[in-house]
């Protein structure tokens, strides 16, 4: 399932429900949640190296993940503005909804105080700006490590209202675990930490943690910001929950690698351990991580330049070797026409692509005759990060349907969601999107899209296609070889890319720092918006090879 990473990635909204503080009486009800920066936890949690001679240091992993610099996020930043522009009576309520996952802790603070949680009051970030640290710290270790079990996997904890409980005392406030600490470590991380105990949880291992901050369903805001609808924005939990993967994997157990054999969790003292999971969050914004390491300086990160690229390339492989599988079942010459099957399957355990809307995967088909030259192509992917043929990326009011038959070069298939406006009409303003004019996202194994709920349906003519199910997407290919000769060669790509040309360029007319930002360097980096996941190739009439 897409992860807690990845799903830190973009959050916008402006739901009702958001991060919980429970309190009890006495003594508990007087005190407040309260958050140390992640300066605090890596004194003990890096230097920790596997008996191989692998660094696994929890804390230079999440430095350089979309954990870590979730509140840095240029495009995260720029959306937040340009909704904010669109909504501007609503602009305190979004920038506190936005700050929930992305700068908990000073968001957690200023709900504590009775305020709403800021973004660009704490923006730029300096780093000799100390009254800034909480937020720049993103998704921070004491975060994460406080949310207790209560109300995991249930409706008030989604939008990310998960639950974090006054603690008894000042100087009693556990942070959550999956192992169990004896006493004399508990002390010594109680001591040095200023009154942060660990406590066994094995809740830090149930994917419904992750779900609380990577379900999102926004509202959708008319004129003087009056609620007109909602979007389910981000359904990976959901579809996880819908697929078979929930008897075989958790989101930590993809998302979070286990470390093979023992190692310890703490460079100080630490007991070798079976279990222990990498903290990279390997999730699908390569794209974003390479942004951050490019423009480092503008957007004060802390992780080195080969921490953010081993992050990188980590999303990279990952993507490559986990998320889907093309194949060609078959390719025949008739009557003039190449026959071309080509199965897409999805690897994940949820839609692929997921989570935030601006992704988006697609098909790249290249025909060549026996001399080697090109007849047909598809989905060909241009230099400024738009995809050759695409209505939508041409066009801002147009888009690409689910295609079960391709004849043309100007037709593809784009695995992808659309939105639409309260007036039926492509949108990518989350806060104006009511609803989807397309989902045919790649679904996981165990996906049934005839009792999927509607929060996670599949939109358009998919969700009527007899090829696209559970085990994946079979798409015809009729391409006209004209006087070309065979045998003819087929090569099937399957291309990801983050955020998408048109979720990019859309932010271009608006007259702000942050998203006039983004686009600059979405354009000094065009061409390293996609990756390719996965390949195949065949010859007509001959036995299909990957």
């Amino acid at each position: 399932m897409a992860k807690k990473a990845l799903y830190a990635i973009a959050l916008l909204g402006v739901m009702g429900c958001s991060a919980g503080l429970v309190s009890g009486g006495g003594q508990h009800a007087a005190e407040k949640p309260s958050f140390q920066t992640s300066d605090r936890c890596l004194a003990c949690h890096n230097g920790i190296v596997t008996p191989s001679g692998e660094d696994v240091s929890i804390g230079f992993d999440w430095r350089s993940s979309m954990m870590g610099n979730s509140s840095r996020d240029p495009y995260w930043q720029g959306s937040v503005r340009r909704e904010s522009i669109d909504h501007p009576e609503s602009q305190a309520a979004i920038e506190d909804e936005c700050s929930v996952c992305h700068m908990p802790i000073t968001r957690f603070e200023a709900k504590a105080e009775g305020r709403k949680g800021q973004v660009f009051s704490h923006l730029p970030f300096d780093q000799d700006n100390k009254d800034n640290a909480k937020a720049e710290d993103g998704v921070s270790c004491s975060v994460c490590h406080q949310i207790a079990k209560e109300k995991l996997g249930t409706p008030e904890s989604f939008n990310g209202g998960f639950v974090i409980h006054p603690p008894e005392s000042k100087s009693e406030h556990p942070e959550y675990g999956p192992f169990n600490i004896d006493a004399g470590r508990q002390r010594i991380m109680h001591t040095s930490s200023g009154g942060f105990r660990p406590t066994d949880g094995a809740h830090m291992r149930d994917s419904a943690l992750c779900g609380t901050c990577h379900t999102l369903k926004t509202k959708a805001l008319g004129a003087g910001g009056k609620e007109i609808g909602s979007l389910p924005e981000q359904m990976p939990y959901q579809e996880w929950l819908h697929s078979d993967y929930p008897n075989r994997s958790s989101c930590q157990s993809c998302h979070m690698p286990e470390i093979h054999g023992q190692v310890p969790i703490a460079a100080v003292l630490g007991v070798p351990r079976e279990g222990a999971h990498r903290h990279t969050f390997v999730a699908a914004n390569f794209f974003m991580l390479k942004m951050l390491n490019v423009y480092r300086k503008d957007l004060s990160v802390a992780a080195l330049p080969t921490e953010m690229t081993a992050a990188a390339e980590r999303t990279v492989a990952f993507l490559q070797s986990q998320s889907a599988r093309v194949s060609i079942p078959s390719v025949e010459l008739v009557s003039g026409r190449l026959q071309v099957r080509v199965l897409v399957q999805n690897l994940s355990g949820h839609k692929m692509p997921t989570a935030y809307p601006s992704r988006r995967a697609w098909l790249h088909l290249v025909v060549r005759d026996a001399k080697d030259a090109k007849v047909f192509e598809s989905g060909a992917l241009n230099a400024d990060g738009s995809i050759e043929g695409n209505n939508n990326d041409a066009d801002p009011a147009r888009f690409e349907p689910h295609y079960r038959e391709i004849t043309r070069s100007d037709q593809l298939q784009i695995y992808e969601p659309i939105l639409k406006d309260a007036a039926g009409h492509v949108t990518t303003g989350l806060l104006s999107a009511v609803g989807y004019l397309k989902d045919n996202r790649l679904l996981p194994s165990g996906f049934k899209k005839e009792t999927a709920e509607q929060d996670i349906a599949v939109v358009g003519d998919a969700a009527e296609d007899p090829n696209f199910t559970e085990a994946g997407n079979l798409v015809q290919y009729s391409v006209s070889t004209g006087d070309a000769q065979g045998p003819f060669h087929v090569e099937a790509e399957l291309w990801y890319q983050p955020i998408g040309f048109r979720w990019a360029h859309n932010l271009g007319p608006y007259n702000a720092p942050e998203p006039r930002r983004f686009v600059g360097y979405y354009e000094s980096m065009s061409t390293a918006t996609a990756v390719l996941l996965t390949r195949a190739e065949a010859k007509s009439n001959e036995t299909a090879r990957k």
